[in-house]
């Protein structure tokens, strides 16, 4: 006899309530020899694209877009422009030992953490929290710090887009004090002025006056009128923004594949040249020489702690964002360990980059290293594109860079974007209906408020928001989601939701991380942050009371959230006190059983 199967899906429901999800329905054809003909039928579940409840959603066209997503967003300008900067600081290869403790106590597991609650509830940074009610107000928390991250982060890339431009003529406009925007305290003699903090060189006015016009602002109570030049930029920036994001994922999942890999080719050619040049093979030296007694330090702990909390790029709500489109049965165990692995990695490897043109610069001048060695956009937006000045065919070289700093930081925006967007259309579900009108409406939003950041005094609006926006206020975010998550879902609770995705409950080691390190470890960021806390400064300019007061209320306006929206929660719920409180912190899915007293924390009684 001949044996044919036909699969086909349509929804088969069970019922109007009925816990089961579309299913597939397997047709199997047998024809008999004889003519005669019988026919049999079966329900069979889809693997790895449905969730228990039987929610649909849209997913990743492919792994590898996933993937290419994670390690776009988490690795952005901080890690050419911060992390190799630390490593020199705090005792070169020394300053490993706390990183790589601080990654693999907390780190990773943060990170696991949150892509499996993101693809296990299918939510963005909001919606997961039905799995403790009381909690979603750390989502919107997470949402409008990546709102307020990408009111300045966009006008990095604008600021790299501009250089780009102006990397394309016969002689790099940063080259020479006979410009326009050159003051008298310009000199080209590189040698002496990194001596003379009464000097400054042609790189360094560059930015401040012939980029930002720094000069024709007394300070962030005289901003002016946003610069064309810039504006245009960022407006070009904005509308690659948009229509990266409009469609979902799968148009932002292709978008990646060149600009998460893009940097690693730059980065490559650029070391390539860099470790020519003379001078190289002392800077790469002094980024990897040991001082074990750093160590006797706590301001070297400190720095790697917080090195870590921000690098990875936990407490945006973006991990979340990104794996809810992931498969259902996704290996998101290995998806955090190669991720997360990766991204410290190139955090290394770009140190090699950096530290083989420092050296170069300390060697050129005939200066000590630590007088070129600096991070922040200071390095990426003067220094090294003074050192790609003095090579030949500068103006190549700096075409490549600019397109590498781009890049890094496109895809990164696009995650904070993602997080703001998927995070709000799960929680108000009538925006799926206009996905591209509210993306519009998001980045037109950005674009409106970044428009301070542009004008002649907004580096002063860049400092203040790059001070604030994502300071405490994300530390804060990330140890009450780990609290949330730990002690009032329970480990024991969410390793079996990752046994159920990945046939694989988490290991003791994960599951003590969760509960007790990654907390505590949180907590005493928290306090650290405070304690550490410095007034925001640019150069020798400080703010006044009043612009610090704004950027306090800024990181308030976010952490707020959290106790306002379980006051909400814990109010409009019925019940006594009790029955409040189990509703609070029991799954949704679950609420029928608080009616019968059955919560899994404690019993109910009247």
């Amino acid at each position: 006899c001949e044996l044919t199967q036909v699969r086909r899906q349509q929804p088969v429901m069970s019922g109007p309530s009925s816990p089961m999800g579309p299913k597939e329905v397997e047709l199997i054809l047998v024809k008999e020899q004889n003519g005669v003909q019988f026919t049999a039928s079966a329900l069979v579940t889809p693997t790895g694209q449905t969730h228990p409840s039987g929610e649909q959603r849209e997913t990743w066209g492919k792994k590898i877009d996933f993937l290419l997503s994670v390690i776009g967003f988490a690795v952005d300008l901080a890690n050419v422009w911060r992390f190799p900067y630390l490593c020199y600081k705090n005792g070169g290869g020394a300053f490993l030992v706390p990183y790589l403790l601080f990654m693999i106590i907390a780190g990773m597991p943060l990170f696991y953490m949150e892509l499996a609650l993101g693809q296990y509830n299918r939510e963005g940074a909001a919606g997961v929290w039905k799995i403790c009610p009381i909690f979603k107000g750390v989502g919107f928390t997470v949402i409008l710090i990546s709102l307020y991250v990408g009111f300045y982060y966009n006008v990095i890339i604008a600021w790299a887009l501009f250089y780009l431009f102006s990397s394309f003529s016969g002689e790099l406009p940063w080259v020479n004090c006979n410009n326009t925007w050159n003051s008298a305290n310009c000199s080209d003699l590189n040698a002496t002025l990194l001596n003379d903090s009464h000097k400054a060189t042609p790189a360094l006015e560059y930015f401040e006056r012939g980029v930002l016009h720094l000069q024709d602002s007394g300070g962030i109570d005289d901003l002016g009128l946003p610069r064309w030049q810039l504006t245009s930029c960022l407006a070009v920036v904005i509308v690659v923004l948009y229509f990266s994001l409009w469609k979902g994922v799968k148009t932002s999942g292709k978008v990646v594949w060149i600009t998460a890999t893009m940097p690693y080719v730059v980065l490559t050619v650029l070391l390539l040249r860099g470790v020519t040049l003379p001078g190289a093979i002392d800077g790469i030296k002094a980024y990897l020489s040991v001082d074990f007694l750093r160590l006797c330090d706590a301001q070297v702990w400190i720095e790697a702690a917080t090195q870590i909390c921000f690098s990875l790029g936990v407490g945006f709500g973006v991990l979340i964002a990104f794996s809810s489109y992931n498969k259902f049965s996704n290996n998101c165990y290995r998806d955090a360990i190669i991720t997360s692995s990766i991204n410290s990695l190139t955090s290394f490897f770009s140190g090699f980059v950096i530290f083989s043109f420092l050296g170069y610069m300390s060697q050129k001048h005939n200066v000590a290293l630590d007088k070129v060695a600096t991070d922040g956009p200071g390095l990426v937006f003067i220094i090294y594109p003074e050192a790609i000045a003095t090579l030949p065919g500068s103006s190549v070289w700096a075409v490549i860079f600019f397109i590498m700093l781009l890049t890094l930081g496109i895809d990164s925006a696009m995650g904070g974007m993602e997080s703001v967007i998927t995070g709000l259309i799960d929680e108000f579900k009538f925006l799926h209906r206009h996905r591209e009108l509210f993306t519009l409406f998001i980045v037109v939003s950005t674009f409106l408020i970044s428009l301070f950041c542009v004008t002649n005094g907004g580096i002063y609006v860049f400092t203040l928001l790059d001070h604030f926006a994502a300071g405490t206020s994300i530390l804060f975010g990330v140890l009450i989601e780990a609290i949330g998550i730990a002690w009032f879902y329970g480990v024991d609770r969410f390793s079996d939701d990752i046994q159920e995705m990945i046939g694989q409950r988490p290991g003791l080691y994960w599951r003590l991380c969760w509960k007790f390190v990654s907390p505590c470890f949180l907590l005493f960021m928290v306090v650290v942050s405070f304690a550490t806390f410095n007034p925001p400064k640019y150069g020798s300019y400080y703010f006044p009371m009043w612009a610090n007061m704004v950027g306090w209320c800024l990181s308030i306006s976010s952490m707020i959230m959290v106790p306002l929206y379980a006051i909400y929660k814990f109010c409009s719920l019925p019940g006594s006190f009790c029955a409040k409180l189990a509703y609070a912190i029991t799954p949704e899915t679950e609420h029928h059983m608080v009616e019968r007293g059955e919560v899994r924390q404690f019993t109910v009684k009247s």
